[in-house]
């Protein structure tokens, strides 16, 4: 298992089929508050459903296209982190998150995104890192600003969600624009 400290409080560790039962019951807990903006939530229900995204994400890691780990916060499965892909080409990628609301506002998720975008930019040698947000979602897309990440656009109707579509922004960061801070470990960097 691969497990990389960000900080005292927070540990990514790479998704195994072993979390699926932990994934599935914290997503149950926070269906309610994902469904508003993420298009899975009403649809992936079923541990068996959990246990199949763990074993796509498991593919994608060993192909080197992406990661999907779990967020620990002081020891407990708090939420999920990933790379959705990497364009080695383009030499980009783009990040995905989500995090138990009552764990929200305690700055975990920037952290982890840091060490993220830390780990895209340090090892993977990608020069370009995006987060798309719905516009709607202010927390979500507080990460990236605060992250130094630049407003780049807004994907009109791009995500059926809850019922009806919503705008997404597109938040766009370089490696030349990133204000390194160095994060401990990133055992990741030798697989991907």
């Amino acid at each position: 298992m691969f497990a990389w400290r960000v900080d005292d409080e927070i540990e990514l560790r790479l998704l195994e089929l072993e979390h699926a039962g932990a994934m599935h019951r914290l997503t149950e807990a926070n269906r309610a508050y994902l469904r508003r903006w993420l298009p899975w939530a009403e649809s992936e229900t079923t541990l068996e459903q959990t246990e199949a995204f763990i074993r796509r994400s498991l593919q994608q890691f060993a192909e080197g296209n992406g990661f999907q780990a779990g967020i620990w916060y002081r020891q407990e499965l708090a939420g999920a982190i990933g790379l959705h892909y990497v364009d080695r080409r383009n030499r980009r990628t783009e990040i995905g998150y989500w995090l138990a609301e009552p764990l929200q506002g305690r700055g975990i998720m920037t952290r982890a995104c840091r060490a993220v975008v830390d780990h895209a930019f340090g090892p993977l040698g990608l020069h370009r890192v995006e987060i798309r947000c719905a516009t709607g979602n202010h927390r979500s897309r507080a990460i990236p600003r605060r992250l130094g990440f630049r407003e780049e656009g807004v994907l009109r109707q791009w995500a059926w969600v809850d019922g009806r579509f919503h705008d997404m922004v597109i938040y766009g960061l370089l490696a030349p624009e990133w204000r390194r801070e160095p994060v401990r470990g990133g055992p990741l960097a030798a697989s991907l």
